[in-house]
């Protein structure tokens, strides 16, 4: 074997090599992973077995112990408001720090579907609802990425963008939406990032030709990703997305995950014996996955690929993390220049909310890690403002589930001991095995393959007067006993469908309310599944809950309000939680949970120095707003979250945010309200006018626009020139420079990012298809200056974003004619203009 330490250096020759190697049985396992988390291993050639893992806010790792810890970045939301690609390549770099130190080859992530709705379960995960901010950033954190040797799986391919039915539904994309929306992330990925790992999506697409799920939709995934595209890696499946042999082979899947088993497990071997699937088809798969391994290092004698694979070992991760959560924070009103808040002058802080008591900063889902580290912000606050007192109170109810009940201090099994006796059953009732724990947390992983039933039960003290509630969430058969009364029942047993709708990560518990007068006892007694699903570790499932006698809302908000106005400063944390925003389902409402809008305006009535900060990934109702004299939008923070929101308080780190979606006043403005399916259909109406572009369209003024963010000093934009150059610098081959000048007007050093907005020649006659958006972001950039400081923005409009879908050639066009560029800070705040005369061109 060659002595080659480089990907660059061996020729796809060297691979030919081996897969001649290979007989007809190792290559269908090379197709098909060999666990959860891995692909196979044929040591006989030198090849290791590779090793993935989510996702899209950081490296969770391939183990389920639950000792294992990982980063928890900032949702990918938090990353695309900076509009900044320096920080987009030190995500990267963290991306592949990570892999490596949990010995991951290639991440599932970046998350690049649009966010076409606000209600979508997944929107905290994606970057943006504009395909270029999605594209631009995405295309940074893989190329740095895999610079140093660390695969990422770009996902979902494609118009997969909302959650419910995800696993069925079709997603009907006319062809020129299809290419100027959502399939264009993936375009840029892949021509400029040179992705190495595509994920195709659960979900199918009709594209006005061919209506197929996507891992079967050969026009999309051979035709246009790999034959028009040039696209080399590996197409990865959702898991257990793969549903057929043939049509997913020819359709340009090349690896089914998980495995061993699943369809192409069970007949893959068999369809290539009866010649129903051809070996050349299966070589090029096999071909593309020995690449993928020669890329990553997992051959013997290869290093992994990238210029700087080797620059891992000292990445700050903490400290990126804590100045990327910062930067991203959006100042979304900010009436008095209260920020930054001078700590000096702060001795009693009011620190209010529910996300004040408990932060929300990861969704749940694939983007869900065990965090390294916590920390509250209170702590956090306490030693931001050296000296202060930091009062605590949660103000208002959010979340609707009860919480855990606490089986080491009031529980007892059976037999007397502490905690709850879990026992498994066979298919005749006979105990496998059981066991006492005072630490379950609502999962029993890796159930062994004969049990059946896992039965739980347990003795809980009710000491409190007053009315408890006492229950079990699970999924599947299951009968759920309590205090003698059965309050639950089901037949149904259940398989991966619960993971991949994510119904097992918040199941609503069956419960029983007991109203307490003198301390007493009540048993509980559930018989769960035994959840053996296909593709995924066994497990069973059942959340322990119990909700105790507490403090009504109005007390809570009594407690807020006293302490606000005994305080120099209120800071109200609102948000969202995991009962909210999360993989596997949509919300059904914009509204804050809870009490949570009561409490904002209870605040700010008892002490007019309040900033209220909304710990939330996707867009909810501020309906308060425009009264509170400071807003900031601080995201799902990850981690680092609480110190990085200490810091924007107190002016370490400027909140220089912008926001990559729009803000919705009211619910009934938002153009696409929801993605229900209708007969498995979702339809997407709206076509090229994605997100802001439908605001513009239809005339709607919304909360906040596409793009807004103030930080912390003002701005004014001075001029606006296109850059002469060697050559034709508008010519559609080179693109659009343009320097704009700007100045910092305000008293602080700041960060602004530049926006420029193409809008179309004036006769729409001169556009096939005429229906263009309003006005569309062309390009950005980011400046930083001091107290007066005049500077020159540099921003690049690409050729390829003036131009056009014709749907009658099936090609690229861009419209002769007058091109407008209109500079700003957002989509709705331009402040120059520069006409640009394109010639056409064709395809």
């Amino acid at each position: 074997m060659s002595t080659d330490t480089t990907a660059a250096t061996r020729p796809d020759a060297h691979l030919d090599g081996l897969l001649r190697q290979l007989t007809t049985e190792e290559k269908v396992r090379l197709v098909v992973g060999a666990g959860l988390w891995s692909t196979t291993a044929i040591d006989r050639i030198g090849l290791r077995a590779m090793h993935v893992s989510d996702g899209p806010a950081g490296v969770r790792g391939v183990s389920d112990d639950p000792t294992e810890t990982a980063a928890s970045f900032p949702a990918p939301s938090a990353l695309a408001a900076t509009w900044d690609v320096d920080l987009a390549d030190e995500v990267g770099t963290l991306f592949a720090a990570e892999a490596r130190r949990h010995g991951v080859d290639l991440v599932l992530a970046p998350q690049v579907n649009l966010q076409r709705t606000p209600v979508g379960g997944r929107h905290f995960e994606c970057y943006s609802e504009d395909p270029a901010l999605t594209g631009e950033i995405a295309v940074h954190v893989v190329r740095s990425a895999q610079d140093r040797g660390v695969g990422m799986c770009v996902k979902h391919f494609v118009a997969n963008d909302s959650e419910t039915e995800r696993t069925t539904y079709l997603s009907r994309v006319d062809e020129r939406t299809l290419r100027e929306v959502y399939l264009a992330p993936f375009e840029r990925l892949v021509r400029e990032a040179r992705a190495w790992s595509v994920m195709g999506a659960y979900s199918g697409v009709d594209d006005g030709t061919t209506a197929a799920p996507v891992l079967e939709h050969r026009p999309l995934l051979t035709g246009v990703l790999k034959d028009e595209w040039g696209f080399d890696g590996v197409v990865v499946s959702d898991w257990v997305a793969t549903n057929t042999v043939e049509k997913a082979a020819y359709g340009g899947l090349d690896l089914q995950m998980p495995g061993p088993d699943g369809p192409w497990g069970d007949g893959l071997l068999d369809a290539v014996r009866a010649r129903r699937v051809s070996e050349s088809v299966l070589d090029d798969k096999v071909l593309r996955i020995l690449r993928l391994a020669q890329r990553v290092g997992a051959l013997d004698g290869v290093e992994a690929s990238g210029e700087h694979r080797d620059e891992v070992a000292d990445v700050d991760v903490r400290g990126t993390l804590r100045r990327l959560v910062g930067r991203s924070m959006v100042v979304l009103r900010d009436e008095e220049r209260a920020l930054p808040l001078a700590a000096d002058d702060v001795r009693r802080i009011a620190l209010l909310g529910p996300n004040a008591v408990s932060p929300f900063v990861q969704g749940g889902g694939s983007a869900y890690v065990r965090p390294e580290r916590s920390s509250t912000p209170a702590e956090a606050l306490t030693g931001a403002f050296a000296g202060a007192q930091v009062d605590v109170h949660a103000g208002a109810v959010s979340r609707l589930l009860p919480p855990q009940l606490d089986l080491a201090g009031r529980c007892t099994t059976p037999e007397g001991d502490a905690g709850v006796l879990v026992e498994l059953l066979d298919a005749d009732g006979t105990v496998l095995d059981a066991h006492t724990t005072t630490t379950w947390g609502g999962w029993l992983r890796d159930v062994r393959d004969d049990a059946v039933t896992v039965r739980l039960r347990t003795t809980v003290r009710l000491d409190e007067p007053g009315r408890h509630e006492v229950g079990v969430g699970t999924v599947g058969r299951h009968l759920i006993a309590i205090g003698g009364q059965v309050v639950s029942t089901g037949d149904q047993v259940v398989g991966a469908e619960v993971i991949l709708d994510s119904s097992v990560n918040q199941p609503v518990p069956a419960t029983l309310v007991l109203d307490v007068t003198e301390p007493t006892t009540v048993d509980v007694d559930a018989h769960v599944q035994a959840v053996h699903p296909v593709g995924y570790a066994s497990f069973a499932r059942a959340e322990l809950v119990h909700r105790v006698p507490g403090t009504s809302p109005d007390e809570l908000l009594a407690g807020a309000v006293a302490a606000a106005e005994q305080a120099d400063l209120a800071v109200v944390v609102v948000g969202t939680n995991e009962e909210i925003e999360s993989e596997g389902y949509d919300r059904t409402s914009l509204a804050l949970p809870g009490t949570q809008d009561q409490l904002v305006k209870a605040v700010l009535a008892a002490n007019p120095r309040t900033v209220v900060v909304v710990n939330a990934g996707a867009p909810v109702l501020l309906p308060w707003l425009d009264e509170v004299p400071c807003v900031v939008w601080a995201w799902l923070g990850g981690q680092e979250w609480p110190e990085a929101l200490a810091d924007v308080l107190t002016g370490v780190t400027e909140p220089s945010g912008r926001l990559p979606w729009t803000l919705p006043e009211h619910e009934d403005d938002v153009p696409v309200p929801d993605a229900v399916p209708v007969d498995g259909v979702v339809e997407y109406h709206e076509g090229v006018h994605v997100g802001y572009r439908s605001w513009l369209r239809l005339g709607r003024t919304p909360a906040a626009p596409f793009g807004h963010g103030l930080g912390w000093t003002t701005w004014e934009h001075e001029s606006a020139e296109v850059v002469p150059a060697g050559t034709d610098a508008t010519s559609a081959d080179h693109g659009i420079d343009l320097d704009v000048i700007v100045v910092n007007t305000g008293p602080r050093a700041g960060r602004e990012v530049v926006q420029v907005y193409v809008e179309p020649p004036a006769d729409p006659a001169q556009a096939p298809g005429a229906d263009r958006p309003v006005r569309w972001l062309g390009g950005f950039t980011v400046v930083h200056a001091a107290p007066g400081e005049r500077t020159t923005a540099r921003v690049h409009v690409p050729a390829d974003t003036l131009r056009t879908w014709d749907t009658a050639g099936h090609g690229w066009v861009t419209p002769a004619g007058t091109y407008t560029l209109r500079v700003g800070r957002s989509s709705g705040d331009l402040r120059l203009t520069v006409d640009v005369e394109i010639p056409s061109t064709a395809p």
